[in-house]
C-alpha cells in the first residue's frame, strides 16, 4: 500500500471531517493495522484463459467452480462489459483505501483483539444483497454494486435500492458488516428493542467512522437526513400515541426498520419520508444515553434496550 498517499488523504479527512466528531485522536491515528488489499476484479479482467490456474492458486476460496466456468466468464460479452464499467469507475481507488485503513484503525482501537481481514475487491453480477461479505479473515467488496445510482445496470431496480449503490457508501457498508458481528441481536421482540438494536449499530458507526457524515452512516441522502431531523418529534409522538414501543407486531419492522421507499405511518406525509426511520430514532436514543452515561463501547453493545431507554431520558428535537 502507498502509505505516503494515505497519510495525505487521512490528514485531509481530519481537517474536513463532517461527522459529529471531526477530530481523530492521535492514539487512533497511531494505531497500527496490517491491511492487505487485493484487486481481484482487476486481475481477472486482465487475465487470459491460461491464467486461470494461477488465479485459482492465489484465490482458492473464489474458485469452487471448474476452470471452464471461469473461462466462459472471461469470454462472455456481458461479463466483459461489466468488468470494463468497474475498471472505469474504480480506476482510482485510493480514497476508498485510505478510508478503509482509517476505519480499521478505529476498529483496532476499540476492539484491540480484532485483526483486520484481507480485503478483496470483486464483481458479483450486481448481487446487491451481498455487496459486502465479511467472513473471518476475508472481506469481499463487490465493486459492481457501487457504480452510482443512475447507472444503466440498476435501471430495473426500485429507486430506493439503486440510491444506495454509490461508492460514497462503501465504508458505511463495511462498518455495518463489522457491526453485525459484534452487536448482539435484540433480547426481546418489542419494537423498542429492535429500534435500539439498529441504534447501537449506528452509534458504533459514530465511533468507527467519525470522518464520514451522518447521511453516509445511515445511507440517506442529505434531504432524507434533513427530513428525519425536522420530523423527529412528530415521529416519536406517533410511536407513543399509537402505543408502538412495546408492541411485538413484526409488521412494524416492515413499516419502520427494513429497507423501503418510505416509512409507513399511515399519513399523507408517508411518501415524503425516507424508509428505516425507526433506525434513525433508535440512533438518537442511543446517542442520548451515551451523552448522559459513562459507558464504554463494549458495555453499551451488551446493555438491554430497556436499560438504555430508561437511562437515556430521550427527548426528541422539535
Amino acid at each position: 500500500m502507498r502509505k505516503s498517499f494515505y497519510t495525505v488523504v487521512i490528514g485531509v479527512l481530519i481537517i474536513l471531517g463532517c461527522g459529529r466528531e471531526n477530530k481523530i485522536p492521535d492514539e487512533i491515528l497511531n494505531t497500527e493495522v496490517d491491511l492487505k488489499v487485493s484487486r481481484f476484479d482487476n486481475e481477472f479482467a486482465q487475465a487470459s484463459p491460461e491464467d486461470i490456474p494461477k488465479l485459482r492458486k492465489a484465490y482458492p476460496y473464489l474458485f469452487p467452480a471448474p476452470d471452464s466456468v471461469w473461462v466462459a466468464k472471461l469470454q462472455d460479452s456481458l461479463q466483459f462489459e461489466l468488468r470494463e464499467e468497474v475498471r472505469t469507475e474504480f480506476a482510482d481507488f485510493e480514497k476508498e483505501l485510505a478510508d478503509v485503513e482509517m476505519l480499521f484503525k478505529h476498529i483496532k482501537y476499540y476492539f484491540p483483539k480484532y485483526e483486520a481481514p484481507r480485503i478483496i475487491t470483486v464483481t458479483n453480477d450486481v448481487d446487491y444483497n451481498n455487496r459486502i461479505i465479511l467472513a473471518d479473515s476475508l472481506l469481499f467488496v463487490s465493486l459492481d454494486n457501487y457504480l452510482g445510482p443512475d447507472h444503466k445496470y440498476y435501471g430495473g431496480m426500485q429507486n430506493y435500492i439503486a440510491a444506495d449503490m454509490n461508492r460514497d457508501f462503501i465504508i458505511s457498508n463495511i462498518a455495518s458488516a463489522f457491526a453485525n458481528k459484534v452487536v448482539p441481536g435484540p433480547k426481546d421482540r418489542t419494537f423498542l428493542a429492535r429500534m435500539i438494536y439498529y441504534g447501537k449499530i449506528l452509534y458504533l458507526k459514530d465511533k468507527l467512522m467519525p470522518f464520514h457524515s451522518d447521511e453516509q452512516k445511515i445511507t440517506y441522502s442529505k434531504d432524507q437526513l434533513a427530513w428525519a431531523q425536522a420530523n423527529e418529534e412528530p415521529m416519536w409522538r406517533h410511536f407513543i400515541e399509537q402505543e408502538l414501543l412495546y408492541s411485538t407486531d413484526n409488521r412494524l419492522s416492515l413499516r419502520f426498520l427494513d429497507p423501503a421507499p418510505f416509512s409507513k405511518f399511515g399519513l399523507e406525509l408517508d411518501n415524503e419520508s425516507p424508509g428505516r426511520l425507526g433506525r434513525y430514532v433508535g440512533w438518537q436514543i442511543v446517542r442520548s444515553f451515551m451523552e448522559k452515561n459513562e459507558v464504554d463501547l463494549p458495555q453499551l453493545l451488551n446493555l438491554s434496550a430497556a436499560d438504555i431507554f430508561k437511562e437515556s431520558n430521550y427527548k426528541p428535537n422539535k
